[in-house]
């Protein structure tokens, strides 16, 4: 968790992002995925003639969801898979914060700016536009939702309306991102009992709490 210093920088969010996967595989590396987001910001740099924000994130989606078929784990959602940022890439399937972090990642490539959306039961992007804010769902394929329609899909998940609509969309630092994820794979561990990975989860928690007291 060398990365946590710097963790306002999103290139080091994904390093830190990167390290549940290192701990259940030595082929796992960070800066492979960094590589492969990078690559990816290229492909649809190339595609685009105009500078402007809305024609980058028009590319950026076309190729990301549409031809890349970037999407949430719909029917095996509680696999730890999920959460481990190069599994995503390889799979292109995630949950709905490992997904987000991934396009992040590549739209701030190509010099949008997209923020964290913490809901509760979900997690959304910000992408924010000379003109608009969108709000986007990378679980679901990248569909752009209205605040309404927002509150209405995060009440769908959890289960019931939000007790503080409007306190559904709070950004997320870098840190409240990587601890949402380390969060995930800890229950998912503690339901499967599986003592030692949960372990080295507890590690990087430990690691992360430090850092921000």
């Amino acid at each position: 968790m060398s990365q946590l210093a710097n963790l306002d920088d999103t290139s080091a969010l994904i390093r830190a992002a990167v390290a549940p996967a290192m701990l259940q595989s030595s082929l796992v590396a960070p800066e492979n995925v960094l590589r492969t987001i990078t690559n990816f910001a290229e492909t649809v740099r190339s595609r685009v003639q105009s500078q402007q924000p809305q024609a980058l994130l028009a590319n950026l989606h076309q190729f990301f969801f549409e031809e890349l078929g970037f999407i949430g784990n719909h029917t095996r959602y509680y696999e730890a898979g999920n959460s481990y940022l190069p599994t995503v890439l390889e799979t292109r399937q995630g949950i709905p914060i490992t997904l987000t972090l991934i396009y992040k990642g590549v739209a701030e490539h190509l010099g949008l700016q997209v923020r964290g959306i913490n809901a509760p039961g979900h997690f959304l992007a910000a992408v924010d536009l000379p003109t608009e804010t969108m709000l986007v769902d990378s679980f679901y394929g990248g569909q752009v939702l209205s605040p309404d329609e927002a509150a209405t899909r995060v009440a769908q998940r959890i289960g019931q309306p939000p007790r503080n609509p409007q306190d559904l969309f709070p950004t997320a630092t870098h840190a409240q991102w990587l601890a949402r994820i380390l969060t995930n794979l800890q229950g998912i561990f503690v339901t499967r009992g599986e003592r030692g990975h949960l372990a080295a989860i507890t590690e990087l928690q430990v690691a992360l709490r430090d850092h921000l007291a």
